[in-house]
């Protein structure tokens, strides 16, 4: 009988090629002629046109004549998505075809065909035996439930449940998951798959419960087109739900149930998996990130490694020969030599609700700018396990060398022997590709990996303590100077090849393209990010002379730029005695926030800007590596500059002191409207900083666009209005307010709650 194995043999053999054209029914033709041909098959919704190539079966040729320009490259199959879903779709419609035709065919003729044979060679005088009833029924039902079954296209094949989970489970060479009505053969995905053979938890039965958990597939439609070029069949009507015309939904076990409990102040903007940052008013109030509310970004769940087992775990390190070496945690320990580096991770989404805000629509996690986080790591260094592997690798400098010509007292001998030899590669043309133990991976240049100054660490501690589960517990990379995302956690794994990982999160990820690409982006011809650009951000505001009082020396109260709901709103008064300090001609101010550069880049100035960017001054830069309580290891300089300005703002933004919030009554039709005018004396603080090798930031995110949202480094605003209030001691006082910030004398406008408050309003009228 035939399988749905020939998928993965056709892999090679089978180039598919998507062709918006309108479904056509499987037309086999035969033919004598072992060519090169074309066949069109229908897939659900979808047409393919698939060119066959010495396959060996004359139900599969056609009459059409042979390309005469010459017979098609042998295409490898790639591991980058695109291809994957091209030459998966094609190979799985094929695949299922055969197997069901041939199932059919073995079914009703070959199994009966034998055993009638086999009863008549003992005796020709007995009749066969009758089928029994109860099969009889089975047949009768199926072939009634198949007449009242019109979904469309009646050519795709009915599978009953019971097959799905004895056959293709995650254990089968041929995997299938159900959605719906609907059954995927999933198996060409699985390389493809942005969390690698995860999808094979759902393999045998359906992919709902899965997606209740992983819920970006839901709000992705993207992901709902790809499972769609996979799809070869239906659900038999037996087998649903009469009502729903649905299968019955399985339990199934949360693997999100063993992650470790958070910081009740992180920010949480995912829950499954956890993606959370760290509060505005923490981010920069310490130059070392405690673990506990360092910046969380996971792409699945937190595996689980109990600590007995810690030393026991392995590295394995794969060299571009083929030759593999494992290492345990307890050996990196004990033979190599370790080393301490202070490095700030930073997300490439860092900033992104910026970039939603002032330029468009962005997919992704909408980070503010707490998705960034200063830390020591200790560990070893890649470039030393690398060198014990055996990894063997061309000089630099033959990549500059002058060939000059051979003396002539030069032995021939000697130099013929030496072009015998294979060069060996040059570092410049490979990579260190990174596997995690939850399907995770990327990679970065060789050349960073083994630079004596790149400081690439595989790390085991965090602030001088192991690290924590949700940090890579117990072993992670650590890249200095490079986007976050290459930094692997629980870190198993390691392949130096000649080319990037094909992961995902490589290949179609972290990447960013030009202001008019699109929603559909030319996701080859982009660079992966690596090293980060210079960016800057506000983390702190105090207004007024109480909230400097009440906050000196303790960085407590600021204005939370994470969008945190209730903290408290300040005063500060100004009328009817005002202070020294707050005279109305002079209200102090002082900020606080952080900067930073990529590739080991130092900050060389922070610029701020109190009145929109008319006039500007110099933040005073804390020298974070000279306190000897928090010294900086590394040989360039990998963390970020936390910065200070104190001023008093500009006359021209300060109220005057019969300013209050004006506001007119309008009547219409549909009754009396209050409307705010629009608010006077309004500024925007601005910050923008430049590194050591005068990049600075650019001024609006207009020009650095691109739907993933990633790298959102323009000026950062933070844009204030004042209002007088009554204090709650009595008088007047200034109230500043900003539609996107809370803290001290600051009040949030929360404008995402109001719009889906009126979106809610809005289909309950419906």
């Amino acid at each position: 009988m035939a399988s749905a194995r020939p998928a993965a043999r056709l892999a090679g053999d089978v180039l598919l090629r998507l062709t918006p054209r309108r479904p056509a029914p499987l037309l086999v033709v035969p033919t004598s002629q072992p060519q090169q041909t074309t066949t069109t098959v229908s897939s659900l919704c979808r047409s393919f046109t698939i060119r066959i190539r010495s396959f060996h079966h004359r139900d599969f040729f056609s009459p059409t004549p042979p390309n005469h320009d010459g017979s098609p490259k042998h295409q490898r199959q790639a591991r980058a998505a695109p291809t994957s879903l091209a030459v998966g779709a094609g190979v799985a419609v094929l695949a299922s075809y055969l197997y069901n035709r041939d199932r059919e065919r073995d079914s009703k003729s070959k199994p009966k065909t034998s055993r009638d044979h086999r009863e008549r060679a003992k005796d020709p005088d007995k009749e066969p035996p009758p089928s029994p009833p109860a099969s009889s029924e089975a047949s009768q039902q199926d072939t009634t439930s198949s007449s009242k079954d019109t979904r469309e296209p009646l050519s795709l094949p009915r599978f009953h449940l019971s097959d799905v989970r004895s056959g293709h489970s995650s254990t089968s060479s041929s995997p299938w998951v159900t959605y719906g009505d609907k059954v995927y053969d999933i198996t060409t995905w699985v390389g493809a798959h942005p969390g690698g053979d995860v999808i094979l938890r759902a393999a045998g039965g359906p992919i709902e419960p899965y997606w209740d958990i992983f819920a970006i597939h839901k709000s992705s439609p993207y992901v709902r087109d790809i499972l769609e070029q996979y799809c070869i069949g239906y659900i038999h009507l037996h087998d649903l739900d009469p009502t729903t015309k649905k299968p019955k939904m399985e339990q199934i076990e949360d693997p999100f149930a063993k992650d470790p409990e958070r910081d009740a102040r992180l920010i949480t903007h995912t829950a499954k998996p956890r993606n959370a940052e760290t509060p505005s008013d923490l981010v920069a109030g310490e130059f070392k990130t405690d673990e506990k509310v360092f910046y969380v970004r996971h792409h699945m769940w937190v595996p689980v490694v109990d600590d007995a087992s810690e030393e026991k775990h392995v590295l394995s390190v794969e060299l571009p020969d083929g030759e593999v070496r494992g290492y345990t945690l307890r050996e990196l320990k004990e033979r190599f030599q370790r080393h301490k580096v202070t490095a700030t991770l930073q997300c490439s989404g860092n900033r992104r609700n910026d970039m939603t805000r002032h330029a468009g629509k962005t997919n992704g996690l909408q980070w503010g700018v707490g998705a960034i986080s200063n830390a020591e790591w200790e560990g070893v260094l890649l470039r030393d396990v690398l060198r014990d592997a055996g990894l063997k690798v061309a000089d630099p400098s033959t990549c500059t060398a002058v060939v000059q010509q051979q003396l002539p007292s030069t032995s021939t001998s000697t130099s013929a022997s030496a072009s015998d030899e294979d060069p060996l590669p040059s570092q410049k043309d490979l990579h260190v590709q990174f596997s995690a133990l939850e399907a995770y991976g990327a990679s970065i240049p060789l050349t960073k990996a083994l630079d004596p100054t790149g400081d690439v660490l595989l790390a085991f501690g965090m602030n001088g303590s192991a690290l924590p589960r949700d940090h890579g517990y117990p072993l992670r990379a650590i890249v200095p100077g490079h986007v976050a995302a290459r930094s692997v956690k629980w870190l198993n794994k390691i392949v130096v090849s000649d080319e990037e990982s094909p992961s995902q999160w490589q290949r179609r990820d972290y990447k960013s393209f030009g202001p008019n690409e699109g929603a559909n982006p030319d996701w080859e011809r982009a660079r992966s990010i690596q090293e980060m650009p210079v960016t800057s951000a506000i983390t702190g505001v105090w207004v007024g002379s109480d909230c400097l009082k009440n906050n000196k020396g303790k960085n407590k109260q600021t204005v939370d730029l994470a969008g945190v709901d209730g903290l408290k709103v300040g005063c500060s008064k100004t009328s009817p005695s005002p202070s020294p300090e707050a005279k109305a001609d002079k209200i102090p101010i002082t900020m606080q926030g952080y900067a930073y550069s990529g590739g080991g880049r130092a900050i060389a100035r922070v610029d701020v800007s109190l009145d929109n960017g008319r006039t500007w001054d110099q933040a005073e830069l804390i020298d974070d590596c000279s306190n000897p309580a928090t010294p900086c290891y590394g040989n360039k300089t990998w963390t970020w500059k936390r910065w200070k300005y104190s001023s008093h703002l500009p006359p021209s933004v300060l109220p005057s002191s019969s300013s209050s919030p004006a506001t007119t009554t309008t009547t219409s039709g549909e009754g009396s409207k209050r409307e705010d005018k629009e608010k006077k004396n309004c500024t925007t603080l601005i910050v923008k900083a430049v590194d050591d090798a005068y990049n600075t930031q650019p001024e609006s995110h207009a020009g650095i666009y691109n739907v993933r949202g990633n790298l959102a480094t323009a000026w950062h605003l933070v844009r204030i209005c004042p209002e007088c209030v009554a204090c709650p001691d009595g008088g007047k006082g200034v109230k500043w307010v900003t539609g996107k910030t809370i803290g001290c004398g600051f009040e949030k406008e929360v404008e995402e709650a109001r719009v889906k408050k009126q979106e809610a309003e809005g289909k309950k009228a419906e």
